[in-house]
C-alpha cells in the first residue's frame, strides 16, 4: 500500500496525491468514488456498461463527472492501461460486488501492486475502524435483511441511534459519512462484499447459515464458504453462530479474532450455557448474564414472533423466523441491550417487502411472495412452512441444483409453474423426484431484463404465470412464489419480480382481495 494511501484514517484524512479507480457504477461504487474526491483523490470510474440516458446510474455518471472523476465507461478499454495513470500504477482500485475477482481489470490491478479493496474495507478506514461507531456484521446465505432489520429495531428499542447499512442498502460509505452520526451500524454483509474486506474488526459477528449460493461467482462452494466464513475474522466480542448449522460454528472455530471474543450459541432449543435459545415458548439468554452458568435471562416470547411472522399461533412461527430473531437478539446483546429492548424490538419489528408476504386470499386460495427466496435453502424454508403448494419457481440457478430441496417437498405439490432461463435444471429435478407433479412452462424464460414491474413485458409475463397457477389452484391451496433463484435473467431484481407478481395476483383476484 503507498505512503499517500496510509493516511486514509477517519473522515478528516487527506487523500491529495492518491490516485484510485473505482469499478462499477453502482449505488456502492458512487458513494466510494464520492468519498475519495471529497478528500482530495484523483479518481477513475470504470464500469463495463454506459448507463442508459435518463436512468439513475446516468445521473450518477453525470454527477462524478461534475466532481472531477475521470468516466470510463462502456466499449472495451485495455485493462493494463485502466489501472495506471501519467503517475504510474493506481494506488487503490475498489471494486464494487458485481465484480467478480476473475474480472480482467482486478487481475490487471493485482500485478500492479495497488491496493484492491471493496466499499466496506474503505468504509471502515474512512471512519478510522475502532474510532468510529461499533460495527455487528451478519451474513449468511438467508435471512440477512430480515436479521439486520430486526437488529437495528431492538437498537433502537434500546435508545441507541442505529442505522442499518451494506447490503441492506445505504453503502457503508454513506452510513459513516452521515453527520448525524451513529452509536452503532448493523451491517449486511455479502459473500461478495466480504471477499475484499481486510482489516474490518466488528464488535460482534455472525452467519446465519450455510448453503450453496453464487457458485458460479467464487468459483466452487469452498471459496464461497471461505469468503462467508471472514465475518468473523477479528471479531472483538462475541462469535454468533448457529447450532443447528455446524459449518458456522465450524467457521467461529478457525477464525481468528481478538483475545477474549467468545463463541455464542443461537438455536431453537433449550440453551446450554453461553447461548441463546428457546424454552417453553420463551427467548432466554445464557450467554450475557453474569450468572449464566445456573441461570437464564428472558428476552421475549414466540407470541412476540407472531407478527413479525404473519401468523395467529406462536407454534406456527416458522423456524427461521425463531432463528433470525435469537441471531439479532445475541448480536445487540453482546452490546449491552437490556432484556426488554430485545423483547420491544421484536414487538415492533416487521418482515421487509418479498418475504412470505401474504399478496391475497380468494376463493379459498393463498398468494404468497416470497421472491427474495433466490436460492434453494431459501425456498426449503418457504416451502416447509405450507402444504398443498402450486410453487411458482425458476430464474439464475448462479450454480446451484434443485434435486434436494424437490425431494424434500415433493409431497407438498400440487402443480408447478416455471420461469427462467434455468426452469430446466428445476424441471429435470422434478421428473426425477416428483415425477406425477403437473408442471406449466411460461414463456419466455428470458425478457432480457424487464426494467420494472410495470413494464408491458413484466405485466404480459406474470399475467401468464397468475392464470396458470390459478388454474391448477384448489380451494386450501397456497400459490407460492418463490423461486430458489435471482431474478437478472427477467426482472432487474426480486424486489421488481415480486411486485410484477403481486400486481398480477390483485389483477385477477381484485384490490379487495388484499389481506
Amino acid at each position: 500500500m503507498s505512503g499517500a494511501l496510509e493516511r486514509l484514517h477517519g473522515l478528516d484524512s487527506d487523500l491529495s496525491g492518491v490516485t484510485a479507480l473505482v469499478a462499477g457504477l453502482g449505488v456502492s461504487g458512487f458513494a466510494a468514488a464520492d468519498a475519495l474526491l471529497e478528500r482530495g483523490a484523483r479518481v477513475r470510474v470504470v464500469d463495463d456498461r454506459a448507463p442508459a440516458e435518463g436512468t439513475p446510474a446516468a445521473e450518477r455518471a453525470h454527477l462524478l463527472d461534475v466532481f472531477g472523476a475521470e468516466l470510463v465507461v462502456g466499449g472495451d478499454p485495455d485493462p493494463d492501461a485502466l489501472v495506471r495513470t501519467d503517475r504510474g500504477a493506481v494506488d487503490l482500485v475498489v471494486a464494487s460486488p458485481g465484480w467478480r475477482p476473475t474480472h480482467p481489470v482486478l487481475r490487471a490491478a493485482d500485478g500492479t501492486g495497488a491496493a484492491v479493496w471493496g466499499e466496506v474495507e474503505l468504509a471502515w478506514r474512512l471512519q478510522g475502524g475502532d474510532a468510529g461507531p461499533p460495527w455487528l456484521t451478519v451474513t449468511g446465505t438467508n435471512g440477512k435483511t430480515t436479521t439486520v432489520e430486526l437488529l437495528g429495531a431492538v437498537l433502537t428499542a434500546a435508545g441507541l441511534r442505529a442505522r442499518t447499512a451494506g447490503n441492506i442498502g445505504t453503502p457503508l460509505v454513506d452510513a459513516v459519512r452521515d453527520p448525524a452520526g451513529a452509536d452503532v451500524l448493523a451491517v449486511e454483509l455479502s459473500s461478495f462484499q466480504l471477499h475484499l474486506v481486510r482489516t474490518v474488526s466488528p464488535h460482534a459477528a455472525t452467519c446465519l447459515n450455510l448453503a450453496p449460493d453464487h457458485l458460479d461467482w467464487h468459483g466452487g462452494p469452498d471459496a464461497y464458504r471461505d469468503a462467508k466464513a471472514r465475518v468473523y475474522e477479528r471479531t472483538k466480542v462475541a462469535a454468533v453462530f448457529n447450532v443447528a448449522d455446524p459449518a458456522t460454528e465450524a467457521m467461529v472455530r478457525e477464525a481468528d479474532v481478538v483475545e477474549g471474543c467468545r463463541a455464542v450459541g443461537v438455536g431453537p432449543g433449550a440453551p446450554r450455557v453461553g447461548e441463546v435459545g428457546v424454552v417453553e415458548g420463551l427467548l432466554v439468554d445464557r450467554a450475557f448474564i453474569e450468572e449464566r452458568a445456573h441461570a437464564a435471562v428472558e428476552l421475549g416470547a414466540l407470541d412476540d414472533l407472531v407478527g413479525l411472522a404473519g401468523v395467529a399461533d406462536p407454534a406456527q412461527v416458522p423456524a427461521h423466523v425463531v432463528a433470525n430473531a435469537l441471531a439479532a437478539a445475541a448480536l445487540a446483546r453482546s452490546l449491552g441491550v437490556p432484556a426488554t429492548a430485545v423483547r420491544d424490538g421484536l414487538r415492533a419489528a416487521s418482515l421487509p417487502p418479498h418475504r412470505a408476504a401474504t399478496v391475497a386470499t380468494a376463493g379459498g386460495v393463498r398468494w404468497v411472495d416470497d421472491s427474495k427466496a433466490t436460492n434453494p435453502h431459501a425456498a426449503d424454508a418457504s416451502l416447509a412452512a405450507l402444504d398443498d403448494v402450486v410453487w411458482v419457481a425458476g430464474g439464475l440457478a448462479k450454480g446451484a441444483t434443485y434435486d434436494d430441496l424437490v425431494a424434500r417437498h415433493a409431497a407438498r405439490l400440487r402443480a408447478v409453474v416455471l420461469v427462467g432461463a434455468d426452469r430446466e435444471l428445476v424441471a429435470q429435478a422434478l421428473g426425477r423426484h416428483a415425477p406425477d407433479v403437473p408442471v406449466v412452462r411460461v414463456d419466455p424464460p428470458d425478457t432480457a431484463g424487464v426494467a420494472a414491474p410495470d413494464d408491458e413485458r413484466a405485466r404480459a409475463l406474470m399475467d401468464r404465470v397468475v392464470a396458470a397457477a390459478a388454474g391448477l389452484a384448489r380451494p386450501g391451496s397456497t400459490v407460492l412464489l418463490a423461486p430458489a433463484a435471482a431474478s437478472m435473467d427477467q426482472f432487474t431484481s426480486y424486489v421488481a419480480r415480486g411486485e410484477a407478481f403481486a400486481a398480477a395476483v390483485l389483477r385477477l383476484t381484485g384490490p379487495g382481495q388484499r389481506p
